[in-house]
């Protein structure tokens, strides 16, 4: 659906739809990459706590037991995902209820707020129980508006979208994901790269939280200049807004919920482990420097951000279930060898960190439009948010930490099973859920 100031090209049809274009027009464009910056420059703060989790540690928790601290540390990213089903059910209400403008805008000051606070947060050392009591809410705040922020961007992507390209433009929210973490791998790149180790634990890392805070701001002045989408303006304006979407959400669509909570286990699990802390498992499991890691994370990421648009397009051609059912399969197959390829070496690690972000395309190119096109707009931005924060809280927050948990207790032999049952889970809701590629959509 077009944005409050785009204009249909052509007549409409008998049933009062816009006509089925694959063209954007240019308010269509302008709402796509204004809601990709702002949608980016969210992600860094969230992504940066991942990049710099060992320093953290550090900082944060008792020095005397190196792996405890670093468990502790991931125990507060994943204690983070908890907070983001309450934040998509309360952002993802608010959206439906006052607007995907007015819900994104609230979730990317939030999200900068919180990483303000990350930045300036004193050491154990200087503060001591204070120092992670700090840490603690700031995730919190910080896993809250991230589970509002995935339900109000996506629904406001895909409403503004033509009929023929909506995985194009839904396919722009996975690309400010990746190109938050791109962006928080370049800060992490160059402050490891730049600074010495003292330096760099010292006050290195705070730089790049307070860089993405910073960022934070731009994304919120971008959110405050764009107009909210038709779709909205027209449940509004038909009186069909609901007091309550989370409940209407549950009532009249359980069955789309759940689907969505299907589709995102597998994608969640693989991309929390591929795009976000494989650098760290890496370091962790086979020695390779940190910043060796983390500059091949940032060669993939490149490829991955350039390539979602491309396998968008082939969704809108090909349809959502052969693109999302490549990727489940794939890693059905191919996480044990890829697994165990990974060694102490620049290419290996590059060689398993690309093949598996360009598998997770075939769901993150998706992602966003098949589960906006599950819900009618008036409980959208909740249907969305709501089962897709369940099951990443549930698989994507638990990963770091099991992934660690596995190489701490000597298991790390076992992760490519838990990869390939995940993935075998959602290669089922792929194979056996309706195609939407050219369902009507208001």
């Amino acid at each position: 659906m077009n944005t409050g100031s785009a204009t249909p090209t052509g007549p409409l049809r008998q049933d009062g739809a816009a006509p089925a274009t694959t063209r954007l027009s240019g308010a269509q464009r302008k709402a796509i990459v204004a809601g990709t910056i702002g949608n980016t420059v969210e992600w860094v703060d969230w992504a940066l706590y991942s990049i710099f989790a060992k320093i953290i540690a550090d900082e944060f928790f008792p020095k005397s037991d190196g792996p405890v601290a670093l468990l502790s540390t991931l125990a507060v990213f994943a204690v983070g995902f908890v907070m983001r089903p309450v934040g998509a059910a309360v952002l993802g209400a608010y959206a439906d209820r006052h607007g995907r403008k007015k819900g994104m805008t609230l979730t990317v000051g939030l999200m900068a707020a919180a990483g303000f606070v990350i930045a300036i947060t004193p050491s154990y050392e200087t503060i001591g129980i204070g120092s992670p009591l700090l840490l603690l809410v700031a995730r919190l705040v910080q896993g809250f508006s991230a589970g509002g922020e995935f339900g109000s961007s996506s629904a406001f992507l895909v409403e503004s979208a033509a009929r023929g390209r909506r995985a194009f433009a839904g396919s722009w929210q996975q690309v400010s994901v990746a190109g938050g973490v791109l962006v928080a791998s370049l800060l992490g790149t160059l402050a490891t790269s730049a600074l010495s180790e003292d330096a760099l634990h010292a006050w290195g890392w705070r730089v790049a939280f307070i860089v993405g805070g910073l960022l934070g701001l731009v994304g919120l002045w971008l959110r405050v200049s764009v107009a909210d989408t038709d779709s909205f303006a027209q449940v509004r304006g038909s009186g069909r807004t609901r007091t309550n979407p989370v409940k209407a959400m549950f009532v009249e669509h359980p069955g789309a919920a759940l689907r969505v909570a299907g589709i995102t286990v597998a994608g969640t699990l693989t991309y929390y482990i591929w795009v976000n802390y494989l650098p760290t498992y890496a370091n962790l499991t086979t020695g390779i420097p940190l910043k060796t890691a983390l500059l091949s994370q940032t060669l993939c990421l490149v490829v991955f951000v350039i390539a979602l648009p491309l396998v968008g397009v082939v969704s809108d051609r090909l349809g959502r279930k052969p693109t999302m059912a490549g990727f489940a399969g794939g890693f059905v197959i191919l996480a044990w060898p890829l697994l165990h390829l990974l060694s102490n070496s620049f290419l290996s690690l590059f060689l398993v960190q690309l093949v598996g972000m360009l598998l997770i395309l075939g769901y993150s190119a998706n992602c966003a439009v098949i589960m906006a096109e599950q819900f009618p707009p008036e409980v959208r931005a909740t249907g969305i948010a709501l089962p897709y924060a369940l099951a990443v809280a549930l698989f994507g927050g638990t990963a770091p930490y099991l992934t660690t948990w596995m190489h701490e207790s000597g298991h790390s032999d076992l992760l490519w099973i838990y990869v390939s049952a995940a993935s075998l889970i959602s290669l089922v809701v792929y194979l056996t859920m309706p195609e939407t590629k050219d369902k009507e959509f208001n």
